[in-house]
């Protein structure tokens, strides 16, 4: 990941300015250092702060077309940068980096390119000829952006709110599937996918094809939800630096390192850094997580590298991952900081890029609290509504909880292909059917179940739904409520409503981040960004009226979901007192 901060139109163009502007850029530097860039063109200023990926010799930005008419600089990989180019035969380009082929898109198609794109990205585009510009951010929102307003009628977008939020009156977050024109003055939509509209699907379920649709988010075109699985892998193995694999021992993380070790051997990386695959993990000793990556690494053959935290650790970082990741929302917290501690040691060991399963669960239903779907039509709209708030959650721990350290996270079940194959199934076939033999995510599970060439071995393929936060260790989670209890008294949580009007925290680890992010990020517009409501086991607030019970305990925790995890909390008068076994 890299870092990006643009200015457009502000009055003063004073050496002052491009001051400030390389001061809020160093900012972001956490996210891109391996190189600056900065661009002036009058009043208005595109910078950079790169993470080289790909071409990490000629590929500094900002980018530029023939000319140096246009300008643009770009966080994000551009995975079909090469089959773009070949459409672009007309023009000369500078670099080999992925991104380049922006500018000449928008020489060639105006601002009507943006779906060409198949990656993550994040943009601003200077036309100098017209002093007009465009920024857009991808389908799902993988990599960040913000958009804000100055007094003085300039327009800043930023990979963090915290480039911007000191200079600007108003900003929010910039949502994805979006592009800005300031010809138009407004964000419109370039996204619009069929399962956009939440109408219910109808097409059968082919585990073929879903599990083709998977491959192919590593790869090369073909059909089938299966190869869509392999290739949206494959695509993303586009590297020229070490990279490896996020490993949780959960299906998700499973499915992306067992797919990435059968496509590394055909990948042109191999030549570069061999065919062993690296994976990670993290957790506290002992953990649910350690077991089973430990076991799922040996049964692929990565090189697996375990890293362990204690809850002190933990807690000792957590105003510095809210910085980071800047937010208050206490799942994402509770995830990103062991995400967090694992990726400066990921970094340490000279790795610059990562694969990661976030999607997967939004996708399918794969959270606990879907067991109590009442029916098909909610189960697809819920889906549609979680995928919709990536960018503010999942995406968002992802992104920032990794580039502060310098290491970028590729996420290929958010493959655009892929989304569009899976959301057209028919939602009967995600619903969960203990009477079927089906539990959560038994579409993926069963398309890559394949007795002839396993993936996973079957327990690991079976394996019951693990939050991050929750598979790290159980007492992750215990110990950040106990120390939140020590931090905040019942009397400052009984007048949090009065403190934090806006989105009032409801429990004494809420009310701790929360005074923790506004320590950061003090302005109203800052608060706003961060998604607020009741939720149990990361549902959506109205998901949360499946089930009665759980409006007596609206925690994030998988652990929240009641009767249906295998090591609940024991819902008693008072509270959550303890947890039990479910047979």
């Amino acid at each position: 990941m890299c870092g990006i901060l643009a200015v457009l139109g502000c009055i003063d163009n004073s050496q002052a300015k491009r001051s400030r502007i390389i001061e809020l850029s160093r900012r972001l530097r956490h996210r891109g250092p391996d190189w600056s860039g900065l661009h002036c063109h009058q009043n208005c200023y595109l910078s950079h702060q790169r993470l080289a990926i790909v071409d990490p010799t000629s590929g500094d930005q900002p980018l530029y077309n023939e000319d140096k008419t246009v300008v643009v600089t770009v966080n994000g990989e551009i995975y079909n940068h090469k089959q773009l180019r070949e459409k672009l035969n007309s023009h000369q380009f500078r670099t080999g980096s992925d991104c380049e082929v922006i500018a000449h898109l928008y020489e060639e198609y105006g601002e009507d390119f943006v779906d060409m794109l198949d990656g993550m990205f994040s943009f601003v585009l200077l036309d100098t000829r017209d002093k007009s510009f465009i920024a857009a951010r991808d389908a799902i929102g993988i990599t960040p952006l913000y958009i804000g307003w100055g007094l003085d009628g300039s327009v800043w977008f930023a990979s963090e709110m915290k480039a911007l939020s000191d200079d600007c009156e108003q900003f929010m977050s910039f949502l994805p599937g979006h592009i800005y024109s300031s010809k138009q003055g407004a964000l419109r939509r370039w996204y619009n996918p069929p399962w956009y509209s939440e109408k219910i699907p109808s097409t059968p379920y082919d585990p073929k094809v879903l599990r083709e649709a998977f491959e192919k988010a590593f790869s090369k075109p073909s059909t089938g939800i299966l190869v869509l699985i392999l290739l949206a892998v494959f695509k993303r193995l586009m590297t020229d630096v070490p990279f490896g694999v996020l490993l949780s021992g959960g299906l998700d993380s499973s499915l992306v390192a067992a797919v990435a070790a059968r496509q590394l051997a055909n990948s042109e990386v191999a030549c570069q850094w061999g065919l062993q695959l690296h994976t990670f993990c993290i957790g506290l000793k002992g953990s649910p997580d350690l077991k089973a990556a430990k076991e799922v690494a040996d049964y692929i053959g990565t090189r697996h590298h375990e890293f362990h935290f204690t809850v002190q650790e933990g807690i000792d970082a957590l105003e510095e991952v809210i910085y980071h990741i800047e937010t208050y929302d206490v799942t994402t917290i509770r995830a990103s900081t062991p995400m967090f501690l694992m990726s400066r040691k990921i970094k340490s060991l000279g790795v610059k890029m990562v694969l990661s399963g976030e999607g997967s669960d939004e996708i399918f239903g794969g959270y606990l609290y879907f067991h109590k779907a009442p029916n098909k039509e909610e189960f697809h709209e819920e889906t549609c509504q979680k995928i919709k708030a990536l960018h503010l959650y999942d995406c968002l721990r992802a992104n920032k909880s990794t580039s502060a350290w310098g290491l970028e996270a590729r996420v290929p079940f958010l493959d655009k292909e892929f989304i569009n194959i899976a959301m057209s199934i028919d939602p009967e076939w995600k619903m969960i059917r203990p009477d079927l033999g089906r539990i959560e995510k038994w579409i993926l599970r069963n398309a890559f179940d394949d007795d002839k060439k396993p993936y996973l071995p079957k327990h690991i393929l079976y394996r019951q739904k693990e939050q991050f936060s929750d598979g790290v260790g159980y007492s992750w989670i215990d110990g950040l409520k106990d120390h939140a209890n020590k931090q905040v008294t019942d009397a400052m949580l009984i007048n949090a409503n009065f403190i934090y009007p806006e989105n009032t925290p409801t429990t004494k680890e809420g009310y701790y981040y929360r005074t923790i992010f506004e320590k950061f990020f003090p302005k109203n517009a800052a608060r706003s960004t961060v998604p607020g409501g009741p939720s149990v086991a990361c549902s959506t607030a109205k998901a949360v009226e499946w089930d009665a019970a759980w409006s007596e305990n609206p925690d994030p925790s998988g652990r929240a979901a009641l009767g249906v995890h295998a090591s609940a909390y024991e819902a008693q008068k008072g509270g959550i007192a303890g947890k039990i076994a479910i047979a």
